[in-house]
């Protein structure tokens, strides 16, 4: 079975549902309460879980949540290493409107550490993907990027949010997968996919646009990109072409926004294969 190692946050998740965001200074009242365990990095994992590959995730937790999120991970086929700590675990805030339009708001809370990496070194060089993203410290990511620079990883960047990086480390990027607004600093690059919300992805490489699929209304665009992300990185680890693995992708995100919340609206392999199968048949 393919592997891919993920580093990232994951920390408690509340959703809520709103009419329409607020002025400022403007109170809004929620209609729905929702809370659940998220983080950039750890919904990737979950995406890439469920297409069907082994995946490795490491994240930082205060320590006295290492249980209960260990416990998640495992029920979702992810191997989890949470790193204690003595800050609180992070937090984000995710307000939903009418539109599935979305705001977050992010708390960091307890980070990684470069000698955290160091005692992932195993996972990362048995991988056949490392997939990175910026809500962990620079420092991390480079320390992560030299283990499988080391080993023939192949790494993944998922530049958000979007943060200045020096060259050396980006030259050693194999995809860099921003959405349009996280591009600024890879204009010299060719190997990215740029992702486009409902209009799709581009592949910069052979300038090739990837529609989306419209499979459903829309309920909740949270957690797309990551869906997205989780889904390439599986099925670039499979062997498959950048091509099919933006197809999949986009189905993949398709689906999720099609659900409210993510943990439990990220779709399974067999879902996509399903929905590809009817459209082509």
């Amino acid at each position: 079975m393919s592997k891919i190692s993920v580093i990232g946050i994951a920390g408690e998740s509340v959703f809520l549902s709103v009419e329409r965001f607020g002025k400022t200074g403007e109170t809004t009242v929620a209609t729905s309460y929702h809370s659940e365990l998220g983080g950039k990095g750890f919904n990737q994992a979950i995406a890439a879980a469920r297409f069907g590959v082994d995946v490795s995730f490491l994240g930082a937790a205060y320590i006295e949540d290492i249980k209960h999120f260990t416990d998640i991970a495992e029920r979702c086929g992810v191997t989890a290493r949470f790193v204690g700590k003595c800050k609180r675990s992070p937090y984000a805030v995710i307000t939903t409107d009418k539109n599935g339009d979305n705001q977050v708001c992010v708390y960091g809370g307890a980070q990684l550490e470069e000698k955290d990496v160091e005692a992932f070194e195993s996972e990362i060089r048995s991988s056949d993907i490392l997939l990175l993203n910026n809500e962990t410290p620079y420092s991390v990511n480079k320390k992560a990027l030299e283990i499988a620079k080391a080993n023939g990883v192949r790494v993944i960047l998922n530049p958000a949010p979007a943060r200045k990086c020096d060259k050396e480390f980006l030259d050693d990027i194999f995809i860099f997968t921003p959405n349009e607004h996280e591009t600024e600093g890879l204009e010299e690059y060719r190997n990215v996919i740029v992702t486009l919300g409902d209009k799709g992805c581009f592949i910069r490489e052979n300038g090739e646009h990837i529609s989306a699929e419209k499979l459903s209304s829309v309920v909740d665009t949270t957690g797309a990109g990551d869906t997205f992300n989780g889904i390439l990185a599986a099925c670039i680890a499979n062997g498959e072409s950048i091509r099919s693995a933006c197809e999949k992708a986009n189905v993949g995100a398709a689906i999720k926004v099609g659900r409210q919340y993510i943990l439990e609206s990220i779709p399974s392999r067999e879902e996509i294969e399903k929905f590809m199968e009817g459209r082509n048949g």
